[in-house]
């Protein structure tokens, strides 16, 4: 193709593949297990079929098949009756068998699509397809990154780890948009039960940049596939993060605007992202389909699905679950968010709602154990067993057995931090709540104790009263209701 003159305005088009490992069991053609052992030495969590030793036959697994089938109604996708498996064919020292068994003219999902919001705006994001395969092992550089490494480790433990590959239309016209709709898709997959986020390698992605005359983008942004084909692009792997494929492809988008601004071509190649120096390394050219000779693997018939997939339920999913928590609580937008995040957020929530008034729920979940999880780089998943502690601090608040600002500031704290149940912080840090009579005690005595603060309240001055109330949560040890000692001083000092 001719170079397309540096000074014409272009339209960022991106593409994606993403590779997520499903939650099975075993791995999707062997019995070898995909949960690593503590201390794992390389290439022991193998056998003769993920290896591809001679004469060692696959067998497809149940479950990855049945994840794949909540996927694709999840993604609103076609789920066809037959579907096979091929052989695609290439050399790479992290493929055991020198092909992958993957999906290619007959995916089980097909023509689906994800609601995403960016900035507010909604987005539909075109789903081409999403396959089954198998996963690669994994290559470990030494002495640094792909380009200075001494040499190169490979590590068949992970070979064969069940995979489903999803495929998007060039949909996106920013990085940004990219990190929304793979956040929105994580989400969904945990929803689902099919993927775990924090496994290593859990979400790999790949990604096709280019840059397309703006002339050849319609208002709807649509782009004719000839003025795609017309542009050459760049495929850039390596990408496991949201954050990791803005900072990628925004990397990307800047190195071709600069060489074609040189008046130079854009090479079609696959690059690599170096994530420690930020910046995306060329690898190799970029392979067409035609060279991967694919063709029908002969040792796994074709998969029929049309009647078992109609069995296969699917869980109540972000967006529905959102809608109903606003519908049902009464939660605005944010907090309806913040708190369908996570499965394990949204259940949390609804066991608390279940109990207490829905808006404490949703303020001490959504805001409170939220904001301080957030604030330790944690999740709930990581106290998921002492759910039941942060259940027994909202019933003390709940309760008038304890302030808020203590519950808050206090002893939520200290249980993240020490890992104490509520009852223990409490007691070691001498925070019951004070009684009527000392409260009314400790009122009166900032009264007589403060007589400039009075007359400054008496002469119309609010902040006089804040400083009132100070004295008292500090003589109450914070154990006094502070909206309860405001109510009594201005009692006393109006009447």
């Amino acid at each position: 193709m001719s170079t397309q003159a540096a000074t014409a305005d272009r339209t960022v088009v991106i593409g994606l593949e993403v590779h997520v490992q499903l939650e099975t069991d075993t791995k999707i053609f062997c019995g070898c297990s995909t949960e690593p052992a503590e201390d794992e030495a390389p290439n022991t969590r193998t056998c003769p079929t993920c290896l591809g030793l001679p004469g060692a036959l696959p067998v497809l697994n149940e479950g990855a098949v049945e994840a794949a089938v909540k996927i694709g109604k999840a993604i609103d996708a076609d789920i066809p009756e037959t579907t096979t498996f091929h052989r695609k064919n290439y050399y790479y020292p992290d493929l055991p068998k020198n092909f992958q068994l993957t999906q290619y003219d007959a995916p089980i999902c097909q023509s689906g699509k994800l609601e995403v919001r960016v900035d507010g705006d909604p987005r539909t994001i075109g789903i081409t397809r999403a396959h089954l395969e198998e996963d690669p092992g994994s290559l470990q550089h030494a002495g640094g990154s792909i380009e200075s490494a001494t040499h190169t480790l490979v590590n068949y433990n992970r070979a064969g780890t069940p995979l489903m590959e999803i495929v998007t239309e060039p949909d996106f016209r920013s990085p940004a948009e990219t990190r929304a709709f793979l956040a929105k898709l994580e989400e969904v997959l945990e929803y689902l039960g099919v993927f775990d986020p924090g496994r290593d390698g859990s979400l790999r992605v790949d990604a096709n940049v280019s840059l397309v005359p703006a002339e050849h983008v319609a208002d709807d942004g649509t782009i004719d596939g000839d003025a795609l084909d017309d542009v050459n692009r760049a495929e850039v792997k390596n990408i496991s993060s949201h954050k990791g494929a803005e900072q990628a492809l925004a990397y990307e988008v800047t190195r071709q605007e600069n060489v074609l601004r040189r008046g130079r071509e854009i090479e079609q190649e696959t690059r690599h992202w170096d994530e420690d120096r930020g910046v995306t390394v060329g690898m190799r050219s970029k392979e067409a389909e035609k060279d991967y000779r694919y063709f029908r693997e002969g040792d796994l018939p074709a998969l029929e699905v049309a009647d078992w997939k109609e069995q296969i339920a699917i869980p109540e999913l972000p967006d529905a679950r959102r809608e109903r928590f606003r519908e049902e609580y009464g939660l605005d937008r944010e907090a309806a968010s913040k708190l369908t995040s996570t499965k394990a957020v949204a259940d949390f929530f609804e066991d608390v709602a279940s109990e207490f008034d829905p808006d404490l729920a949703a303020t001490w979940v959504a805001d409170n154990l939220l904001g301080e999880l957030n604030y330790r780089e944690m999740e709930i998943t990581d106290v998921e067993g002492r759910l039941d502690e942060f259940t027994r601090l909202i019933e003390l608040v709940a309760a008038d057995e304890l302030t808020v600002k203590n519950a808050e500031e206090i002893v939520l704290r200290e249980m993240l931090d020490e890992g104490d149940d509520p009852e223990t912080v409490i007691e070691r840090e001498a925070l019951g709540k004070a009684e009527s009579g000392e409260v009314e005690a400790a009122v009166e005595a900032a009264i007589d104790e403060n007589p400039d603060a009075v007359a400054d309240y008496h002469d119309g001055d609010e902040g006089a009263i804040n400083f009132l109330v100070g004295q008292v949560m500090q003589a109450t040890g914070g154990s006094a209701d502070p909206g309860q000692v405001n109510g009594l001083l201005r009692e006393e000092l109006d009447g």
